[in-house]
């Protein structure tokens, strides 16, 4: 791998595990001051405005219906039904510890469902960095497990926040009319806001506390977890895959103890420190290397008779992808 494509996926990472794990800070912070439907309606309206501002300004094109139609569904499974049921569990008392470990799940399902779905192939490399992160996560939050005073099925909402992001993974990359995340996530936020604007406003949520500690939580949350952590995710998800994109977040849990000690001074125990350790070797055996190659598919001329399709053709320079490459990867 050349050094400045290195050096961009390293960059690629850091933002996207630094940025993911703002939001379980951000949901605490927010849930502190108010509802947790106010919180997200807020989050996503401004969000929304931002970015749809910016878009109008600098981007304004007419967008395909088809993608409009995938992007809004997108938008609602990975923004609406992924970080609703998170934050909710941690306005009932779900520790944000737990919240990530569960979460953190979804690194192993994608693994399991990417080669039958994507065609993208998981080696056993992979497989055994996966399983470790898991073990890194389980370490670092170990002590969060304890004492939570929430109910029992409280505890199912993260389970259904990470298969509505796993979901929305999927449908990404296998999307029809796909978008540039700068063309997507203004539509993803629109679509948020939408939904969470109906859910504060039907329960009389909707207006905002006078209060400055609540805003400071929603430039939190609108300016790290959405735009950022969003924006990183769907560029890593289209430059790496989904496999490795979702190995990083194992890394949320330890990077969102760091935050924990870095506004409230919560020192994370010896054992999470391992578990640390033990995350950023699951997630280096996991990500590092060669990236996976889509599994092959049947070449009809071949059985024709015909000779098989080299990857490349006479018109068409060694060093430039074939069309057929250029979706088998994604782009």
């Amino acid at each position: 791998m050349p050094a400045s494509s290195a050096i961009g996926s390293a960059a690629l990472a850091s933002g996207l595990v630094v940025m993911w794990s703002s939001g379980f800070v951000g949901a605490e912070l927010g849930t502190r001051h108010a509802p947790v439907d106010t919180l997200l309606m807020w989050r996503f309206t401004v969000a929304a405005a931002l970015l749809g501002g910016a878009w109008l300004a600098l981007r304004r094109r007419r967008l395909p219906a088809r993608a409009v139609a995938e992007q809004s569904l997108i938008g609602v499974l990975s923004q609406g039904c992924y970080v609703g049921p998170i934050v909710w569990a941690v306005g009932l008392g779900v520790p944000s510890g737990t919240c990530a470990l569960i979460a953190a799940l979804q690194p192993l399902a994608a693994g399991a469902l990417a080669g039958r779905l994507l065609g993208e192939r998981v080696t056993a490399r992979q497989w055994w960095g996966l399983g470790v992160g898991l073990v890194g996560v389980a370490l670092v939050v170990r002590g969060d497990l304890s004492g939570a005073t929430a109910p029992a099925w409280a505890y199912a909402l993260p389970f259904a926040g990470m298969a509505a992001l796993l979901a929305a993974s999927f449908l990404e990359r296998r999307a029809r009319a796909p978008l540039s995340p700068t063309d997507a996530l203004p539509l993803h936020c629109a679509t948020s806001a939408l939904l969470f604007s109906a859910v504060a406003g039907g329960a009389g949520h909707a207006e905002a506390p006078a209060t400055g500690a609540f805003w400071v939580a929603v430039g939190w949350v609108v300016l790290l977890s959405t735009l950022g952590g969003y924006g990183f995710y769907w560029l890593s998800l289209r430059r790496d895959g989904i496999t490795r994109t979702s190995a990083l977040i194992y890394l949320t849990p330890p990077t969102t103890a760091l935050w924990a000690y870095a506004m409230w001074g919560t020192r994370p125990t010896a054992l999470g420190l391992v578990g640390m350790a033990v995350c950023v070797a699951g997630v280096a055996a996991a990500t590092l290397g060669d990236r996976p190659r889509p599994a092959p598919t049947t070449d009809t001329t071949a059985e024709a008779g015909q000779p098989a399709d080299t990857g490349t053709d006479p018109v068409t320079p060694p060093d430039r992808p074939t069309a057929t490459a250029r979706r088998a990867a994604g782009s």
